[in-house]
């Protein structure tokens, strides 16, 4: 192999993305990333429910936390994007909106997402922290699930690749600097496969010991930050660089650093949060 990697197609077996980002049921256009992203809540809506009701929690607060938590969670979801990384918006006039077309910050979704549904939870009179607990799962089940449209969209992939699981990206999709190069890290599964791992091993925890709310909480926090401290080390879409790294990556280490100071001082610091009784049904 010779010359710069941008002038070098890698041919590699890989995994080659899906040929629409959408599909028409009659007059409606529908897109595979917001098809996810629904997806994604209804399943995270499903186990809190069942996880909140299971420890004697009014079920209808589940639904109302849901319905206000995902409003302000496209707000703070999209607000982070466009802060973030302005030159990914596009030129159109509605562009700031458009997330159909992808560009959600996940970190923006849920710190506006937590802190409206923890204001309709504490406003219910119910415990913040035990609904945060009950809620932990969830979210990684529902941001794994959409990033399945981030592979329609084809976006947020790292560097080029010959691995045989490199994801295969159309020439209008990728960096201008690596116009020539087929196969890039699909950065999105391994995101997928850790939140998948993320939510079993929550689950796991939860079940096995007794923890103090909101320590599960805090745990996801930490996790979660970190799989996207990693990956924002091989992503190569455009962002805002701060102090030689991406904007991302310093988010992330806030995020497991202060979730997992967090899951120490609750777990094991605090002794005057009561534990939370293993449940029977999670």
């Amino acid at each position: 192999m010779t010359g710069p990697l941008s002038h070098v197609t890698l041919v590699t077996a890989s995994i080659p993305s899906p040929p629409a980002r959408w599909f028409d049921v009659g007059p409606l256009h529908v897109h595979y990333y917001a098809l996810f992203i629904i997806l994604g809540v209804v399943a995270a809506i499903w186990l809190t429910y069942r996880r909140w009701t299971a420890r004697g929690g009014d079920p209808d607060l589940v639904f109302e936390v849901a319905l206000w938590s995902v409003i302000a969670g496209l707000i703070g979801g999209r607000l982070y994007f466009d802060i973030t990384t302005p030159g990914q918006m596009g030129s159109q006039w509605y562009a700031p909106l458009a997330v159909w077309q992808g560009g959600l910050g996940i970190p923006g979704a849920l710190l506006l997402g937590a802190l409206v549904g923890a204001f309709v939870v504490r406003r219910r009179g119910a415990s913040v922290s035990r609904f945060l607990d009950a809620v932990a799962p969830g979210l990684p089940l529902a941001s794994g699930i959409g990033r399945l449209g981030n592979w329609f969209n084809q976006e947020l992939f790292g560097g080029p690749t010959s691995l045989p699981w490199g994801v295969r990206i159309d020439p209008q999709f990728r960096p201008t600097h690596y116009a020539n190069v087929t196969a890039f890290q699909p950065t999105f599964l391994y995101e997928l496969i850790w939140d998948f791992g993320l939510a079993g091993m929550l689950l796991w925890v939860d079940a096995r010991f007794r923890m103090r709310p909101p320590a599960l909480f805090s745990l996801y926090v930490c996790l979660y930050a970190l799989i996207r401290l990693l990956l924002e080390l091989l992503r190569v879409d455009p962002s805002t660089v701060f102090a030689g790294e991406r904007l991302n990556f310093w988010v992330a280490l806030a995020g497991v650093l202060v979730g997992g100071a967090a899951f120490v001082y609750y777990q094991w610091v605090r002794s005057d949060v009561p534990a939370q009784a293993v449940p029977s049904e999670t």
